[in-house]
């Protein structure tokens, strides 16, 4: 046999590809290449949009089993339970009364003093109910998903409250469902009144372990534990007057002219389940678009 005929390549199990180097080199570049464009072109959100869009029917599938395991432990609870409950709502609902009372005279005298100051009546606020569905966790942040989205209407940056006060913004918007993101998340801040003495202060989440801090507040303004933090209503987004925290630990140092001061959120996500999504003003929105430059 002549040697021309021979095959001189080497036996598939000792053939080799392209070397580790090289296939790391290659998945650096295309993991640039994709920043690069989605930085530029916006190429992640849509994505994003449609995978949850896509995987919603199988997340609710994988939480009916859940929410049936829910219905069923609270079916069962015991009546003894359940006359503690009965009791305690009846207190409850003495304190109230009282409470509707003094406020319904309050709000006569406050009708009667803006009509006679011709001042303009509180603008209303139209919400949204909604449930929610789950969590997320991550190193970043902490966000809930609830149960409505784009189709009903809402936007993102739409503040969100539940029985307690308020609980967050909607960081982002898909057709049916949405994610809020939460007061001790890190990147969160609101605009705050003191009730007591009537300061603004602003309020910013991630801070261990209250959840939110008030920051660049000086020594000498009058802070204390206890405090109730209610909206300022000056940042146009958030009503007036809705309870956000109370303030836990005022911390005063001497090498500098600044309080530590965490303060704790009324609403947390562990508790909360039915929420109110509040739609932006009308009027808000046109006095922004009319000083817009």
């Amino acid at each position: 046999m002549a040697l021309a005929t021979l095959d001189r390549r080497p036996p598939s199990l000792f053939r080799q590809g392209p070397t580790a180097l090289s296939k790391l080199l290659l998945c650096a570049a295309a993991a640039i290449a994709l920043m690069v464009a989605d930085a530029r072109f916006q190429l992640t959100p849509p994505l994003r949009s449609a995978l949850v869009n896509a995987l919603q029917p199988l997340q609710s599938l994988l939480l009916a089993p859940v929410a049936s395991y829910d219905q069923l432990s609270n079916r069962l609870r015991g009546a003894e339970s359940a006359m503690r409950a009965e009791e305690t709502a009846r207190q409850q609902l003495a304190q109230q009364a009282l409470v509707l009372a003094r406020t319904n005279t309050l709000q006569r005298e406050n009708e009667a003093l803006r009509r006679l100051l011709q001042l303009r009546d509180s603008l209303p606020v139209q919400t949204l109910a909604a449930q929610v569905l789950y969590e997320q966790r991550d190193g970043f942040s902490r966000r809930v998903v609830i149960d409505r989205g784009a189709a009903d209407g809402l936007r993102p940056g739409a503040p969100v409250i539940d029985e307690r006060g308020v609980l967050g913004q909607l960081q982002r918007v898909h057709r049916s469902v949405s994610e809020l993101g939460l007061l001790a998340d890190r990147d969160a801040s609101i605009a705050v009144r003191n009730q007591r003495t009537g300061v603004l202060h602003l309020a910013y989440g991630g801070a261990q372990p209250w959840g939110m801090e008030l920051r660049f507040v000086s020594s000498s303004v009058d802070v204390q534990v206890g405090d109730v933090l209610r909206t300022s209503g000056l940042d146009g987004v958030f009503p007036p007057d809705l309870p956000v925290a109370r303030v836990a630990q005022v911390e005063r140092r001497g090498d500098t002219s600044f309080s530590r001061i965490g303060v704790q959120p009324y609403a947390v996500a562990d508790r909360a389940g039915q929420v109110l999504v509040l739609k932006p003003l009308a009027q808000v929105e046109q006095a922004k678009q009319e000083t817009a430059p």
